[in-house]
């Protein structure tokens, strides 16, 4: 089979992949977060090559035009929207020793889109966020931004998240987890009814490796349990239930600068409305702000940043994450979960955050690619 060639004059500027979307249940925020960037990133430095993850697996060539990426009049995105063609296919290169993108089509000639430098992956969530995607980009030989398989995979499991976090003297609060085998019997739904009340309430029952605020069902009294439980499974066979705490909710991000990684400032979440908690609604689409820096005094801030670098570092994470914290009212702090791969909308936090810390959106994606441009792939 014949494979046509195309040579982009692209002036020796690093050729970026976007690849966003997904199977998962937040593909349209991943979409969102790739039309920001498209926008943002420096088109005097960087080629960029957009490719979307439709939500079957298909991997699509899209048209380099963010403004169709957008929550528009309440309704999400979709790769399927924006994709040049219903059935043509992305293929990035097979081995390590080369970096061609190839676009195949029905009836057509394979066509070389020309060699990527750097994979910005903005995936969230499952296949994609969880090391999936990251462990093809490791045998494919291509350098990416973020964290690596195992800090990727980690940091989607609230689960493990949890487990090193604390083995590392981070404090977490106090959980459960109901995996898939335990809710197929009667019996081992009984043992996890029983577990979980003892937990106390209010309960947060949420899917264990989903992002976004999806699936998450704050539970007030034990009745409403199997049908948290099941909204739940619904985004992931495995839960995890978490008991409620009375705390502020902040957020710190973290980069990964040339001598380490560095914290921002920090920012509070403050949910508007008639919502009670941060979901997805909250988030995305009605009233929830974020107050950026969080009113904090200096030693608060001060710890809040270290304990964010010092979870980073415990998963193992790299280039980029954000951190999300309870302020207690006994004014201890507790990790409520770690994203390595924040959204970038333009609503998000992490942008903001380093937009308040003198990093400008243009600049933090600048870094990020040159921290991904710097570092190998394989063991390091």
């Amino acid at each position: 089979m014949s494979i046509e060639k195309t040579s982009p004059d692209h002036a020796a500027k690093p050729r970026v992949a976007i690849v966003f979307g997904g199977r998962s249940s937040e593909h349209p925020i991943s979409v969102v977060t790739a039309g920001s960037v498209l926008r943002a990133i420096d088109r005097s430095k960087y080629e960029v090559l957009p490719i979307g993850i439709t939500h079957e697996g298909r991997w699509a060539l899209v048209g380099d035009e963010p403004g169709r990426m957008a929550i528009t009049d309440g309704r999400l995105p979709d790769v399927d929207q924006v994709a040049e063609s219903t059935e043509g296919q992305v293929s990035l290169p097979g081995n390590p020793g080369s970096r061609e993108v190839v676009w195949s089509e029905p009836g057509a000639a394979p066509k070389v889109l020309g060699e990527v430098d750097v994979v910005l992956p903005l995936l969230h969530g499952p296949w994609g966020e969880d090391g999936t995607l990251q462990g093809l980009l490791e045998l494919s030989g291509v350098p990416y931004v973020g964290s690596g398989v195992l800090a990727s995979a980690a940091g989607m499991d609230k689960e493990y998240t949890k487990r090193i976090l604390a083995s590392h003297g981070i404090g977490v609060g106090d959980w459960t987890v109901v995996r898939p085998r335990e809710w197929e019997s009667e019996q081992g739904r009984a043992a996890a009814r029983e577990r979980i009340a003892g937990l106390g309430l209010p309960l947060f029952v949420k899917p264990c490796r989903a992002g976004s605020s999806m699936g998450i069902t704050k539970v007030k009294d034990l009745a409403q349990l199997d049908a948290a439980i099941e909204e739940a499974r619904r985004h992931d066979p495995k839960i995890i239930v978490e008991a409620g705490v009375t705390g502020r909710e902040i957020e710190c991000a973290v980069l990964e600068f040339e001598d380490g990684p560095r914290a921002s400032v920090p920012a509070e979440i403050v949910v508007g409305g008639d919502f009670e908690f941060y979901d997805f609604e909250a988030k995305y689409i009605d009233s929830s702000e974020v107050e950026i820096p969080a009113k904090l005094d200096e030693a608060q801030t001060a710890e809040i940043r270290r304990q964010a670098v010092a979870a980073f570092e415990a998963l193992g994470c790299e280039g980029l994450a954000r951190v999300d914290f309870f302020l207690l009212e006994d004014g201890s702090w507790m990790v409520n979960e770690i994203n390595t791969m924040p959204g970038f909308t333009p609503i998000s936090a992490y942008p903001k955050m380093w937009q308040a810390s003198g990093v400008p959106y243009p600049e933090l994606i600048d870094r990020l690619l040159q921290a991904a441009l710097r570092r190998s792939t394989g063991l390091r």
